[in-house]
Formats: structure tokens, sequence, C-alpha cells
């Protein structure tokens, strides 16, 4: 499989229309290798059918740039603003998110054509004079879209991973990239100290005279205060979390945090999603179907309470955010991206540098201690926009870094991201930190 690669951090360079249709492409190469089946299917109320995300991504060009700015546009039908708007109270009434599953209709090639309809008004809109409105608009679409992206590969995953005959969505596995060989040979955790202090976090939508995209999340701009810390250099590997299990972690009360300890009882979890034992071994499940457990690679698939529980059992901690974004403006953005095109977070191999900290950026999300809050003097944009971030600012956690299906072009070292305590579908992994 092959999809658009475009080059990082040069949006800039191209234009707005090839920019729009690059994009645009990417979300139908995402789902090229799935049946007619696959798109409707909703295997849990996180996840969307792919039909869904291909619409609401549509749905939002045409409610926010089109509707507003082309004269005498004509919206493609009536109902699918109600179909697919997602969370927007200032839109109007929606469908239930826990129904999109039951979307037989309109069918999968009707969503195709509303997607090519839109797709024609955007780039007619864009060949004349617009204003300044109409890009910035385009732009947050552009990201919602590779947001979207994102979560089209998880809920893919999860909806194959929920077939009991595991599909496989990519046949296009890496020569040895689930190879165990090396795992012997990987040393244990390194440690890297910083001394903290105070520093900027957070961005701004313009720096140097220069405007670039951000979400609204990541500003304000601010002074923090981080104590001195030290860091594991890379991520927690699945033969280190297997460890965990196989000291019975998960039979530990005092390991978990009480809301944690309360829904892995009752939902009996004992290991991430998607492992399986089977004929004596371990197995995950993959986009490149079942595999043998890949031990050096980074574990993923964790809830924020299973990252808890693992760092208390290591007598250590997770990461704030502030610390976080303080060891990552230290370093070049570079890592295991969705641009990649590898589908699993692969292992940094044997030789890791003494003090080089490494899967920083790509491979998985890291869940850190954080409470997903706005920033001081946080204030969200007024209208149905201002409800794209801030008002989910409650009892969710942050998580940094981004995964190997987050894009490069779209991804900040402020990138803000965050889910329930619960959540296992994404992409998340562990990194390991300790107050000094």
């Amino acid at each position: 499989m092959s999809f658009p690669s475009p080059q990082p951090h040069k949006v800039e360079e191209i234009t707005l229309s090839h920019r729009f249709a690059q994009v645009r492409a990417t979300s139908i190469q995402i789902c090229q290798p799935l049946e007619t089946e696959d798109y409707v299917i909703q295997s849990m109320p996180d996840v969307s059918p792919p039909k869904w995300h291909l619409a609401h991504t549509t749905w939002f060009y045409e409610t926010f740039i089109l509707k507003p700015y082309f004269k005498d546009y004509r919206e493609f039908h009536p109902q699918y603003s109600y179909l697919f708007n997602s969370y927007y109270q200032n839109v109007g009434p929606r469908h239930s998110r826990n129904h999109r599953g039951l979307l037989s209709r309109p069918i999968l090639e009707d969503i195709f054509r509303y997607r090519e309809y839109v797709d024609e008004a955007i780039l007619t809109l864009l060949d004349g004079d617009f204003i300044e409105d109409v890009a910035d608009r385009l732009v947050l679409g552009l990201h919602h879209e590779q947001q979207h992206q994102e979560l089209l590969l998880t809920d893919i995953k999860h909806i194959l991973g929920s077939n009991p005959l595991l599909p496989t969505y990519s046949h296009g596995l890496p020569a040895n990239f689930f190879s165990n060989s090396q795992v012997e040979l990987l040393n244990d955790l390194k440690w890297q100290s910083f001394k903290g202090g105070l520093f900027r976090q957070g961005s701004s939508a313009s720096a140097n005279g220069q405007k670039h995209f951000i979400f609204d999340n990541e500003s304000p701009v601010h002074q923090t205060f981080v104590n001195p810390f030290q860091v594991a250099t890379r991520l927690v590997t699945n033969q280190e979390y297997l460890a965990f299990i196989e000291d019975k972690g998960y039979e530990q009360p005092d390991l978990w945090l009480d809301d944690g300890w309360h829904w892995i009882q009752r939902h009996r979890l004992a290991h991430p999603l998607y492992w399986h034992y089977r004929d004596g071994q371990w197995h995950e499940f993959t986009l490149y179907g079942l595999q043998a457990l890949p031990l050096a690679h980074p574990v993923i698939h964790v809830s924020f309470y299973e990252a808890d529980a693992f760092a208390r059992w290591q007598g250590k901690r997770l990461l704030t955010e502030s610390e976080w974004e303080l060891i990552a403006l230290q370093y070049p953005l570079k890592g295991q991206f969705f641009e990649q095109q590898q589908l699993h977070p692969s292992s940094i191999g044997c030789n890791q540098p003494e003090a080089s900290l490494e899967q920083l950026f790509g491979y998985a999300w890291e869940w850190t201690q954080s409470d997903y809050a706005p920033y001081p003097g946080f204030k969200p944009a007024e209208g149905a926009l201002g409800e794209y971030n801030g008002k989910f600012m409650c009892n969710q956690k942050v998580l940094r870094g981004g995964s190997l299906a987050t894009s490069e072009t779209h991804f900040r070292k402020t990138y803000r991201n965050f889910f329930y305590p619960h959540s296992q579908w994404q992409f998340t992994g562990i990194r390991l930190a300790e107050s000094l």
C-alpha cells in the first residue's frame, strides 16, 4: 500500500488546492484495503464506521466553508447535516454517536459522490478570489481530516480486531519487522536527567512575523516551572510489560488507581488490547494480521490506568505534559510517523546510545499524568468552531508525541492529544519518569 507523502513542514510552499487534494486522496487510500461490509461496522461507541469518517470530514468543509462563503452553494443532501454532524451543538441536532453503525443508508457509493461534489466546490472556490477566513478554515479542515485519518486507522484496526477471523488490513509487512532475535541484546532502561526550571510552554499562531497553524488548546504561551526529573530514554517494551503481567500486576490492587482497579475488574482485563494467548505463546493482533508478540517493540494499546499501574510497579511514574514538552523542545522533530508507512511501532535496535532519547516523536502516543485542562488565559473561539477542543477539557488525560498513525505534516511539539483514562484503542504507549 502506498500513501501520498507530502514534504514535512513545507505546507506553505504548495498551494491550498494541491494540499486539499492531497489530504482528501489520503483518506480514500487508507480505506482501499477494506471490503464494502467493513465500511459500516461500529465495533464500540468510541469507534466510528469508516463510511461515517469519510462523510463527516466532507460535512466539515461543506458546513464551515461552502455554506457561509460560496455564493449560491446548494448542499448535497438536506439530511446529511443531521447524519454527519459529530458534536457541534451550534450547528443543530445530530444522529446519536452510539448508533452510527446503524446507518446502512446512505450507501457507500453516495458517500463517494458526496465527497466528489464537495471537493469540486472547494476547488472552484479556491480557484477564485477568497478571503483570509476561507484559507484559515480550510487549513483547520485539513488538520481536522488528518485527525480523522489517524482515527480511521485505529478504528479500522478495532473493527478487524473484533472479528474472530482477525482479518489482515495490509500485506506489506516489512521483512523481519517482527523479529525477536534482538530482544536479548536490548539493555535495561537508561535514564536522562533534566534540571527543570522555568520555560515557555505552548504555542502561538504567529511567530517571527510568520503565521502557522496550531489548535486553540495549544495556546496561549505561558511560563511553566518544572522540578528536576529524569526520564527513560525509550518506550516500555512488550517484554517489560509481559514481566508485569507474569508478576500478576493485574491482580495487585495496590498498583492501581481506584477507578482503574474497578475498570479492570468490571471488564475482566488481564493484558493489553489485541494480545492473544494461543498454543502456549503470546500473540498480538496488528494491521499486518496476528503476529507472535514482538518482544522488543513498544507496548501499545494500553490505557492510562494500565500505564500508571505499570509505572507504580516499577517504582516510577509517568511524565507530566510540561516535562514532556520541555524535553521535546531540545530534540529535532523526527520519528516514525504515518508517512513512514509502517503500521506498527518498531523497536529501537540493539545499540541505544547512553544519553539519547529515542521514540520521542511518532511510534506511540505517550500517556502523561496531566489532566486535560485549559492553559492560563485560554479562551475558545466564538460560535461552533469554538466547540472544537475547549468543551472537552474535563475528566481526560493528555497524551504527547504522536504515533505511527499521525501525519508528520500535522504534528507539532506543542500538540496536545487527549483521551479518557480507560481508552485503549489508540496507539498509546508508556515512557517512565522519576523525580529528582
